[in-house]
């Protein structure tokens, strides 16, 4: 039942489950269910922290002792086993190492006018006066900002069969239909075996087309050269070079780039997609962001962004396991055991945020983010590489739009979050009208 209630509506059970015991509790869920087959039977036990201190101990604790690899173990099909998301220590931080620079300070920066670029050419095709979802737009967004940004193609039909191939893989993988699928086959009665291997073949088949192409990118930018002329992700991880002067092989360059694609696509359109959904009730901070944007600067910007990912975390928790046993919160858990430090649960604390429910993004004007009170991209070593680089396409996006467009919202009511695989979605789309704003007069 815990299974189905996750599936079905993850934060519904988070809710109740704080409610009725408090800061720390376990979750227990079918294993095969959530982190696909050959899960161990504990590794369906979670126990949730929602309590700050709780998820320092875990994010402060030594890599050595805390583990994600294992956690993240049911991506390894999609992402690959040399993927960030499922190395643990000390490969995990030689692969980041490599990766971070790609994402901070100028670099992330460099981006800006991309971003911009492609949200102006999309908003050309947003039909005026008429209701449209904000959410699929936000994907085609964010879709070609992330194929641009790592593989610099400027052939366009060449980049359109990749952002093709990406968006059918994703949707796939994220849809309703395939987690019941999956778990229907971890679980069939033929045997574990006999599922993993089933299993194994259907995602063969769905990424196949994907791997190819992505190799392909890869043989033409050697074979072309100069790598130095460009700025693409692909062109800078190809120059980089491990400790012992040896350079990523094409299948290290296929987990990485397939692991940035994913994760820098769907998370962010759908936190761009809840920005909107909640400014588009609150037309004076909408105003204010218009305001904002038409005098060059981006505080109120970065605050909405900072609010949305509060009330609307996309990934409610993460998951760490336990390498040594741990005391936290007053209880003994032993090694093994899968720790869920939750951002939903935190972010919504009243000793921390007055008023939680409440959309408010004055909150980060008057006081920064907490390190462990404020955690949708994670948190420790293991906290998201591209943090930067989505909050800034999520205030260029939002500042894009708002300063071509008038939105309101399409329909009274909120709208209530709707799991999609391991993240939360607008349940209608993020649904908003569309009017083209009058120039400023002068």
């Amino acid at each position: 039942m815990q299974t189905l209630q996750w599936l079905t509506g993850s934060y519904r059970l988070m809710d109740r489950c704080s409610r009725e015991f408090g800061d720390i509790f376990t979750v227990r869920m079918l294993p095969a269910a959530i982190t696909g087959p050959g899960a161990r039977a504990r590794d369906g036990e979670w126990v949730f922290l929602a309590e700050p201190e709780l998820v320092k101990q875990v994010f402060t604790a030594p890599p050595t002792e805390v583990l994600t690899g294992p956690t993240n173990r049911f991506l390894e099909g999609v992402v690959g086993p040399r993927s960030i998301l499922v190395l643990d220590e000390p490969e995990h931080m030689v692969q980041r190492k490599l990766l971070l620079p790609h994402f901070h300070g100028e670099r992330v920066e460099a981006y800006r006018a991309l971003i911009a670029e492609v949200t102006r050419a999309e908003l050309a095709t947003w039909p005026v006066g008429q209701e449209l979802k904000l959410w699929p737009r936000m994907q085609a967004i964010t879709l070609e900002v992330i194929v641009r940004a790592v593989f610099g193609i400027t052939n366009l039909d060449r980049r359109r069969r990749m952002e093709t191939m990406l968006r059918d893989l994703l949707n796939r993988f994220t849809s309703a239909r395939w987690v019941l699928w999956s778990t229907a086959v971890a679980l069939a009665k033929h045997g574990r075996k006999q599922g993993e291997e089933r299993a194994a073949d259907a995602r063969s088949r769905a990424l196949g087309p994907v791997d190819e192409a992505i190799l392909e990118e890869v043989r033409l930018r050697r074979r072309d050269g100069d790598l130095s002329a460009r700025s693409d992700i692909l062109s800078l991880l190809m120059q980089s070079r491990y400790e012992d002067g040896s350079p990523l092989s094409d299948e290290e360059l296929r987990d990485e780039l397939i692991t940035l694609l994913i994760a820098g696509h769907e998370s962010t359109a759908t936190m761009l997609a809840w920005s909107f959904e909640r400014l588009l009730r609150h037309p004076a901070m909408l105003a204010r962001l218009q305001e904002e944007a038409a005098a060059g600067e981006d505080a109120y910007a970065d605050a909405a962004v900072k609010e949305t990912l509060r009330l609307r975390p996309v990934l409610p928790v993460v998951l760490r396991e336990l390498v040594e046993p741990m005391e936290l919160g007053g209880h003994e858990l032993p090694a093994g055991t899968w720790v869920a430090p939750c951002a939903y649960l935190i972010h919504r604390r009243p000793d921390i945020y007055p008023d939680p429910l409440r959309f408010r993004p004055e909150r980060f004007l008057e006081q920064p983010a907490g390190t462990y009170s404020w955690m949708p991209f994670g948190g420790g070593v293991r906290r998201c590489a591209g943090a930067a680089f989505a909050q800034l396409e999520m205030r260029e996006v939002l500042q894009t739009v708002t300063s071509a467009l008038d939105l309101r919202a399409g329909g009274s009511r909120p709208e209530r979050m709707r799991p999609r695989f391991i993240t939360l979605a607008p349940s209608r789309g993020a649904r908003a009208i569309v009017r083209r704003r009058a120039p400023a007069a002068g």
